[in-house]
């Protein structure tokens, strides 16, 4: 996977920034959290312990709690400012009764012990990360056996209208990549992760205008975040140009914003696994039948 990768130290600003105004713009974050609460209806899993990792301003987070009212929720974000967000929206009747936790920390390096957990949700999150094998890695380090790892996050034809607008104008890298979902399917088996499952879906938003769609991926801390971006202001006449050629893409009187959203789901076994010399998980055949017997 060799694409540019996110600068933390811009990730962390950018949403920093953008905790205040981060609700007004969201809506289609809010949609995808929806749409993966939804999922968990069909997982079998009594969680003791539940870590979301991204919590944004909480809007999963409140949902978690009440989904899992025995569960000790820990809220996770690496901006400060959407924790304090997050933690207004639980109010002291809430946090007093059901004791959640807000660490501010990185997806990368989370301060948790391992098999700690029994749930990770991540909501539109891995995106920010700046390894998703690191990330996983960690996600499989914190989760207790037989734990389940529930998460969405964008997929390469995000925003490739916007893209191949600005490729007219010139080859500087103007929007964040994304990683394949193949590429995600994989790093989930590499990291020790059992019976992945990946799917996608297409959600088109449609705008007035190019300015708005740029005005609400600022407001919500997701603009231009990768270390090969061009660090420089926009000139005018390339904006311009740029706006221009996104006019190609209008229908019915709208512009379109295209996201792929990759969906992705794994357990972590319920017994140890063999690591051969090649790097290959093997898992014993027998293991693998009482695994997925229990799960059904």
């Amino acid at each position: 996977m060799n694409l540019p990768l996110p600068d933390k130290r811009l990730v962390r600003a950018a949403f920093e920034k953008a905790a205040s105004r981060y609700d007004e713009a969201a809506v289609l974050q809010r949609e995808i959290g929806t749409r993966l609460l939804e999922r968990l209806e069909l997982m079998k899993i009594t969680p003791q312990r539940v870590l979301e990792v991204g919590s944004g301003t909480g809007f999963c987070s409140t949902q978690l709690a009440a989904r899992y009212p025995q569960a000790r929720l820990i809220a996770l974000d690496i901006a400060h400012g959407m924790l304090q967000y997050t933690r207004r929206r639980f109010g002291w009747w809430q946090r007093l009764r059901r004791r959640p936790g807000f660490v501010c920390a990185d997806a990368e390096a989370l301060p948790l012990a391992d098999a700690s957990v029994d749930l990770v949700f991540s909501n539109v999150t891995i995106q920010w990360c700046s390894n998703p094998d690191t990330t996983f890695a960690e996600f499989r380090r914190v989760l207790k056996p037989g734990g389940l790892l529930l998460f969405s996050t964008f997929g390469p034809d995000t925003l490739k209208e916007l893209r191949a607008a600005w490729r007219a104008v010139d080859a500087a890298m103007h929007v964040n990549a994304f990683v394949d979902m193949h590429d995600l399917g994989d790093g989930l088996l590499r990291n020790g992760f059992a019976d992945p499952v990946m799917d996608r879906e297409d959600i088109v938003l449609t705008y007035q205008d190019a300015r708005t769609l740029m005005s609400d991926l600022k407001t919500i801390g997701a603009h231009n975040v990768n270390r090969g971006r061009h660090s420089g202001l926009t000139g005018k006449n390339k904006l311009n140009a740029m706006l221009a050629a996104y006019e190609r893409f209008r229908r019915d009187g709208r512009l379109p914003a295209s996201y792929e959203i990759v969906y992705g789901h794994a357990w972590t076994p319920l017994t140890p696994q063999r690591q051969t010399r090649d790097g290959v998980t093997a898992i014993p055949f027998a293991q693998l039948q009482a695994e997925l017997k229990q799960r059904r």
